[in-house]
């Protein structure tokens, strides 16, 4: 069973920034494709980023593309996601989830694991 904890949620301001933390468990993280996906209040949840194991490709959403960058420690079992440029419609719970296949698939259902998420607001 691997388990996936995220931090580092909270408030800011419009233009601010804001970094995510998910750390995980299991033995074979190096290997699992890694992905950040939101959620808003009575939207769907939709993707945000991903990263291979080898933390040389990522994928964003166009809605964050240029704003948010997505990386990896494998030696923390830790994967990141630095929010920049902040806007209020990015307010929503922010949920880790691991592949643990490898998969760069970036529908919902192509996650294997899930974290419990990590509220970020954001202020106009």
């Amino acid at each position: 069973q691997v388990q996936l904890v995220e931090s580092g949620g909270g408030l800011v301001q419009a233009g601010g920034s804001l970094r995510l933390s998910c750390a995980a468990s299991g033995r074979t993280f190096s290997s699992y494709t890694m992905g950040w996906f939101r959620q808003a209040p009575g939207k769907e949840r939709e993707f945000v980023a991903s990263i291979i194991g080898s933390g040389f490709s990522t994928y964003y959403a166009d809605s964050v593309k240029g704003r948010f960058t997505i990386s990896r420690d494998n030696a923390k079992n830790t994967v990141y996601l630095q929010m920049n440029s902040l806007k209020p419609e990015d307010t929503a719970v922010y949920y880790c989830a691991a592949n643990q296949y490898g998969s760069i698939r970036t529908a919902p259902e192509a996650m294997d694991y899930w974290g419990k998420g990590t509220l970020v607001t954001v202020s106009s």
